[in-house]
């Protein structure tokens, strides 16, 4: 099917004003497909245009009462000719359910065989369970009539009535882009409350309806600091009326930003213990869809290029309002988390700017909701407000949405109020951030004076930033620098190390000086500031992925900070990069798995602390000791404070299976015990693990259109290990000549997503990459498909680059 391009998309903006959409649903017709009935009154001032529309069988079609050949539909689109000043359209369709998150998704639990609904309309999306125009800029109110089973409740954009057994109606909504709709149903768990006014809700299956009831007040508390933060900073309240989460079932995000009606993945329902860090990014992820209510829903962008208007800004906005709760490490997660993540983007083939320039059409820029439109753009967000000062930021921000409510906007008409708003000069500096892409590097000299930093740049970028100098103790002496210039002398004592943007804020690739790195190991554990930790982390795994430094050196500060780490977000993002780019990547899986597992063994932790589940994880992902595994899943000897819950049982039993230990049978065993959805999605992940489970696992992978995301996922995070890379050595060449058949089976960001699991990315050999660079050569895949395997094997180039550097 053609993707909307943005010219197309201009074409029929101009020619087509829609005033509304009335939609129908019934959705009792049987477990694959439902009934949509599509009304819609728009202007015209064009004779023709075309509808949006992806059936499993079209109907009947009318507009202006006149019939339309509905035979005429082409490639998901229905052309529309004789078109009035004034139209009504009605498309009658039967719709298939999804099963890939995205369209009309519909999940049976396995917990009792209930069925739960939700629609996802993101990108491409919303045609797949109703008529639309389907681009953002073309913006209506929405009615909405369901016919769903009488148990079930329906919930969506505006506030749901139920009318008779059975029968719901969604009253208007404010005017929404396509994107943005969604219908709940379902005999979902509710629980009701109330903040200044504003009706909430929260909402999941009703297998997890313990697990949410235990959390709702944190949630509801997170909730309401968050309206109140956002009506203080914008001084505009919150428009949609009701606001109701929904945590569901086979969802592809963290979350989706309806308007009225956020979705959730409800693995955000915590069935067994987390970490603090992990809750603070629940509430992160909160905050963040919130934020949306204002930037996205309110004010959306003209097209996909200016993503990031929504997802920066989102971004930034969780990490900063975020402080208002009750949790805390935000700023610390996103130096350690959500920035490495960009940095990592920014680096490879793939990079682009922040606001990119409107070529990619709907479909390309799917693969822009990357590490570049959310973390680089918040990042370089917050590097504007620390260059702007907040407030000229706000009060820009704010006359942006009270000039486009309920409209959309692009990135001159936000620059145009911020500069309205007192910023004079962000033109120029829009100009080199947020319209080029890649990183400069900066690096720092000691001098006889003091310190000197030095800029590489290709774009000639200011940065506002804080040098900080560590002595023995890790207390820090600091300097603010605007460096605007190849090189900044800075009147600063050297200490042992030296830390440039040691409070991240800026956007860069940081390079520490030859004694500074000589005294990490004694320093590092010494620096109280965690945010000032990610930096100087950041710093060593960019320089290891660059081959600057010897990734065995970086191991042995990893191993010497571990014990000394205090916090959960840290020692969580040290371990998975170690997992996912060190052991069996950089370098060699054994001895080095074996000596972190040591490390984490041998480190102390508070009984029931979230820094003592970070370790155990972390422990039982690399030890090669199974008795001591067998013995906690049996309930011995288990460390003072940890619950042996479900999830923790189900990581025990993985790490067996991986050594060989357990198989089928240990499996069935522990599914009997936890017979629900997520206990089929775990026992998944160790089937593929199995050795006599790979070729069932690859055809899981390979040919399955009906399988649920969540067991998607789980089965391709399950495939490879690097102990098993001679079982698994014969899929390397049988991924590159059977991934792009998967196009077939599924739609949208699971199509990447599972391709990006799947990725053979412990096979570093030249002849990995030889296969991917003929596969991303070949334009008849999918590009969704070509670049994350391009992604992949950028990072799969670097390693190789790693170990012909240092053996």
């Amino acid at each position: 099917m053609p993707a909307l391009t943005v010219d197309e998309a201009r074409e029929r903006g101009t020619a087509v004003e829609v005033r509304g959409y009335g939609l129908e649903f019934d959705l009792t017709l049987g477990e694959e497909a439902f009934l949509a009935v599509s009304r819609i009154w728009f202007s015209a001032t064009a004779e023709s245009t075309f509808v949006d529309v992806k059936p499993d069988e079209l109907l009947k079609v009318t507009l202006n009462g006149k019939s339309v050949d509905a035979a005429a539909l082409d490639d998901g689109r229905l052309p529309l000719h004789g078109l009035q000043k004034e139209n009504e359209l009605v498309v009658e369709a039967r719709m298939k359910y999804s099963r890939d998150g995205e369209g009309l998704q519909r999940t049976v639990d396995e917990a009792d065989g209930r069925v739960y609904l939700y629609g996802m309309a993101s990108l491409e999306s919303a045609p797949r369970y109703f008529a639309c125009f389907d681009q953002p800029d073309l913006k209506a109110p929405y009615q909405l009539k369901v016919r769903c089973p009488e148990d079930w409740i329906v919930l969506g954009n505006g506030p749901s009535t139920q009318t008779a057994p059975g029968e719901w109606e969604i009253a208007e909504t404010k005017p929404l882009s396509t994107y943005f709709v969604t219908l709940v149903a379902g005999p979902y768990h509710q629980i009701t409350g109330e903040h200044d006014g504003i009706p909430l809700s929260l909402a999941c299956r009703q297998s997890l309806k313990e697990y949410l009831e235990r959390d709702q007040d944190d949630l509801f508390k997170v909730t309401a600091q968050a309206f109140d933060e956002y009506h203080r900073l914008f001084g505009y309240r919150y428009p949609f009326g009701e606001y109701h989460q929904v945590f569901v079932p086979d969802f592809n995000l963290g979350a989706m930003e309806n308007p009225g009606c956020v979705t959730f993945a409800d693995s955000l329902v915590f069935r067994s213990q987390v970490t603090d860090a992990e809750r603070s990014t629940r509430a992160r992820i909160v905050v963040h869809e919130m934020a949306h209510m204002w930037f996205g829903d309110a004010v959306t962008m003209k097209w996909w290029n200016d993503l990031w208007l929504n997802e920066s800004f989102a971004e930034y906005m969780a990490h900063r309002v975020s402080n208002v709760t009750d949790h805390v490490g935000h700023w610390t997660d996103f130096a350690f988390v959500r920035k490495w993540w960009g940095l990592q983007a920014d680096q490879r083939g793939s990079t682009h700017p922040v606001a990119a320039d409107p070529v990619k059409d709907a479909r390309e820029s799917l693969d822009d909701f990357d590490g570049i439109s959310y973390a680089k753009g918040a990042a370089l967000l917050k590097q504007m407000v620390t260059y702007l000062g907040d407030e000229v930021f706000l009060r820009g921000v704010n006359a942006h949405l009270d000039a486009h409510e309920f409209g959309n906007a692009d990135l001159r008409e936000f620059i145009d109020t911020l500069i309205a708003a007192g910023a004079d000069d962000l033109q120029d500096w829009s100009d080199r951030w947020l319209r080029t892409s890649g990183l400069d590097t900066l690096r720092t000299e000691r001098t006889e004076n003091g310190i000197v930093l030095h800029r590489e740049s290709t774009a000639d970028r200011p940065h506002r930033l804080t040098v900080g100098s560590y002595d023995a103790s890790g207390r820090a002496t600091f300097a603010d620098v605007l460096l605007d210039r190849e090189s900044v002398e800075i009147a600063l004592e050297p200490g042992l190390v030296v830390v440039p943007d040691a409070k991240d804020d800026t956007w860069a690739k940081l390079r520490l000086d030859e004694t500074s790195l000589a005294n990490l190991a004694t320093v590092l554990p010494k620096i109280e500031d965690g945010t000032t930790r990610a930096v100087i982390w950041n710093s060593l795994r960019d320089a290891v992925a660059d081959a600057e430094l010897d990734p065995r050196q970086v191991f042995e500060i990893l191993l010497t900070a571990i014990p000394h780490e205090d916090t959960d977000i840290a020692l969580g993002s040290l371990l998975q990069w170690a997992r996912a780019r060190l052991l069996g990547i950089a370098l060699p899986y054994q001895p080095y798995a074996g000596r972190l597992a040591a490390t984490l063994a041998a480190t102390d932790a508070e009984p029931g602390s979230s820094r003592q589940l970070a370790i155990v994880r972390g422990l039982i992902d690399t030890t090669q000791d199974a008795k001591l595994l067998q013995r906690w899943l049996a309930g011995d000897e288990v460390p003072a404070g940890l619950q042996l819950d479900s999830d923790l049982r189900w990581s025990l039993v993985l790490r067996l299976v991986q050594l060989n230990v357990f198989g089928e049978a240990e499996i069935a065993a522990e599914l009997a015990q936890d017979n629900s959805t997520e206990g089929a999605a775990q026992a998944a992940k160790c089937r593929a693990a199995l050795p006599t489970g790979k070729e069932a696992a690859w055809a899981l992978l390979m040919t399955k259109a009906e399988v649920g995301v969540n067991d998607l996922y789980a089965t391709a995070d399950g495939f490879w290990h690097p102990e098993q890379a001679e079982l698994t050595a014969p899929y390397v060449e049988r991924f590159f000549a059977e991934i792009a058949a998967t196009a077939e089976l599924r739609f949208g960001m699971a199509v990447a997503l599972a391709t990006g699991r799947a990725f053979p990315k412990f096979a570093v050999d030249e002849r990995t990459v030889e296969l991917a660079e003929q596969l991303i050569a070949d334009e008849n895949v999918a590009p969704s498909i070509r670049r994350t395997v391009a992604d992949a094997t950028d990072d799969l180039r670097r390693a190789l680059t790693v170990r012909r550097a240092f053996g």
